[in-house]
């Protein structure tokens, strides 16, 4: 997939994620039912290990992709001081294929199955190229930390 500058939309209006576990950079394509995300693997990323992206570096950048599909409705409005929690309810099923190195740059892509109110169940899938890393399907509940 080409990134386009001119596309791209900034992740901290749509996670509550900050470093050092912020596991994706950019959202290059969101709707209400899909969302394409970038993720470049840097060497000091707290899942690196012997110049591998681990297993659960992928699962949780493939979680914040798909957290942009139901959490994108918490953050309509920028100017809003919004906060979110999001867990993981379930993985139904995954497949790792290999793992990316340091430098690669990762691009995710998730598509909602279902959603009931604020849990949904998402296919998700990361490429680096054309390559095939990972494929899962995910339940997440995200809701809206009252103050």
């Amino acid at each position: 997939m080409e990134i386009k500058e001119d596309n791209i939309i900034n992740i901290h209006n749509f996670l509550p994620h900050r470093e050092p576990m912020l596991m994706a950079d950019y959202i290059l394509e969101l709707t209400k039912e899909k969302v394409v995300t970038s993720f470049e693997i840097l060497e000091d990323n707290i899942f690196v290990h012997n110049n591998e992206f681990v297993e659960a570096g992928l699962i949780e950048n493939l979680a914040q992709t798909c957290s942009s599909i139901v959490g994108q409705s918490f953050f309509e409005n920028p100017e809003t001081e919004t906060k979110v929690i999001g867990f993981i309810t379930n993985i139904k099923k995954i497949e790792v294929f290999t793992l990316p190195k340091v430098g690669d740059k990762i691009i995710s892509k998730a598509s909602l199955i279902s959603q009931f109110e604020n849990i949904c169940n998402i296919f998700c899938e990361a490429f680096n190229n054309d390559e095939l890393l990972i494929r899962a399907e995910i339940n997440l509940f995200i809701q809206e930390v009252k103050h």
